[in-house]
């Protein structure tokens, strides 16, 4: 027997980054700062990513490109292992990821990598609460996740292993 199941996710689209929460806003805005500092010269591609934690302080991190290719690293693992080694007990409570191209001033639709969404996925779960998503939506538009498993719904948790 064969069953067929449907996946449903619920994400919010906000129209604006004025649209959202003045805390939502800052972590958003600082992820966009944030790829000013990205270290990009292969791909261009400049991955700003920003992480508010529960003593109220917001962290930055982008991609971190190597010649050595694939020695580099994603904006948002270089945040989360920074983040994780620094600050072990605090709370991750919400991340922004946004992305341009080098020499261009707007954002284009950024969506972590799976790499990216499994190693959050592990910080969610070793803290036992979520990591609210905030993502660049086209034209704009901010995407906006109450948690990781929104974003990976069959994520490797260590009750698998």
């Amino acid at each position: 027997m064969i069953e067929q199941v449907q996946l449903n996710i619920t994400y919010e689209v906000v129209s604006s980054v004025e649209e959202l929460t003045p805390q939502e806003r800052q972590v958003f805005l600082l992820a966009q700062e944030a790829t000013n500092n990205a270290y990009a010269p292969y791909s261009n591609y400049l991955v700003g990513a920003a992480l508010l934690l529960s003593d109220g302080s917001i962290h930055q991190g982008t991609n971190q490109e190597n010649a050595a290719y694939p020695s580099g690293l994603c904006a948002e693992r270089t945040l989360l292992f920074g983040v994780g080694s620094n600050y072990p007990d605090k709370k991750m409570e919400m991340m922004a990821v946004t992305v341009r191209r080098r020499h261009e001033t707007h954002f284009l639709k950024a969506c972590p990598c799976g790499a990216c969404r499994q190693v959050m996925a592990e910080y969610q779960n070793r803290q036992n609460a979520p990591i609210k998503l905030l993502m660049q939506g086209e034209d704009g538009k901010v995407i906006r996740l109450q948690s990781v498993e929104d974003l990976l719904p069959f994520m490797f948790t260590k009750d698998q292993l």
